[in-house]
């Protein structure tokens, strides 16, 4: 079992949770759902996350979502499961089971009702006790989580705990964070730094320092397409590349329609047979998907052009 170390780098899909209409899951679509990650150059894939739809699972469609998933990706790429839970009982059984699975390790976002600095870093404290030996990646998440984790918070955590070994960054504004944690004192050691937001800052987060992305647009070549650029250093490509997808990651962006989008793009590139949200969560109206489709119609015209 490959085991998540702070050496994680590319492209770590966040991956949907495919429902069909009756808001069952899909797991026909889910199998090309995979399928299309890793053709698109996914290095990892991240599952249950919180655009993955997983509050809204019962912790038995939790588990078989996860050994689908697993099955599926046959050992290619590393498995990443978001584990956050209101209490550690939770977040310590789906862990142990996930990691029996084959899981690399998992993903645990702080309760909001974290303040200080002092509180954010007694939590993860008591994360790595009771997830043991098992490497976690702490996401930074203050748009969705409300729980803004300062610099030096950050550094009091991965300079305590070695399970601890990759940052989901998704503060916003927070390039200057990368460039703080990379700051040479800051950190005792180097850890992997994966950015999310949909992908909409990845040329700067990577030339900030940043080792990949850990999100899930639906296009997830553009991201792979960024990250290797930036490795071979031709940043003017990554850029054209980026600026061409940028309408579309955009798009996906707005507060409480972005994972509708996101579903939607996916279904009519026939990655999902249905753009269907588990309730609550409502569909696209007409319009929005119309609009959607001019954009998608505009994106293929300049890949085109940019061969």
């Amino acid at each position: 079992m490959t085991r998540l170390t702070e050496a994680a780098s590319g492209v770590y899909v966040i991956a949907a949770t495919p429902f069909t209409e009756t808001g069952d899951i899909d797991f026909n679509s889910c199998d090309r759902m995979v399928d299309h990650y890793l053709a698109a150059g996914a290095t990892g894939l991240t599952v249950l996350g919180i655009m993955g739809e997983a509050p809204k699972l019962t912790s038995d469609e939790s588990a078989a979502i996860v050994r689908h998933i697993m099955k599926r990706v046959d050992g290619r790429v590393p498995i990443v499961v978001g584990a956050s839970a209101p209490g550690f009982a939770q977040m310590q059984d789906l862990t142990a089971r996930v990691m029996d699975m084959g899981a690399a390790g998992v993903m645990v976002a702080p309760p909001g009702s974290l303040r200080t600095d002092d509180q954010i870093v007694t939590y993860y404290m008591q994360v790595a006790e009771f997830l043991g030996e098992t490497p976690f990646v702490l996401q930074d998440f203050p748009l969705v989580t409300g729980v803004q984790i300062s610099v030096p918070a950050l550094a009091r955590i991965f300079n305590a705990l070695p399970t601890a070994v990759c940052l989901k960054h998704e503060d916003w504004p927070g390039l200057a964070k990368i460039t703080a944690l990379r700051k040479e004192g800051t950190l005792n050691r180097r850890i992997s730094i994966l950015c999310g937001n949909g992908g909409v800052f990845l040329p700067e987060e990577m030339e900030r320092g940043a080792d990949g992305a850990m999100t899930g647009f639906a296009y997830p070549e553009m991201m792979a397409g960024v990250v290797e650029n930036h490795r071979k250093g031709d940043m003017e490509r990554a850029r054209d590349l980026f600026d061409a997808y940028l309408p579309l990651a955009r798009m996906e962006q707005q507060p409480g329609a972005g994972l509708a989008i996101r579903k939607y793009i996916m279904y009519r590139r026939g990655i999902l047979a249905s753009p269907a949200l588990r309730k609550p969560g409502a569909p696209l109206d007409p319009l929005s998907r119309a609009e959607v489709d001019r954009l998608m119609a505009r994106l293929e015209k300049r890949l085109k052009e940019l061969n």
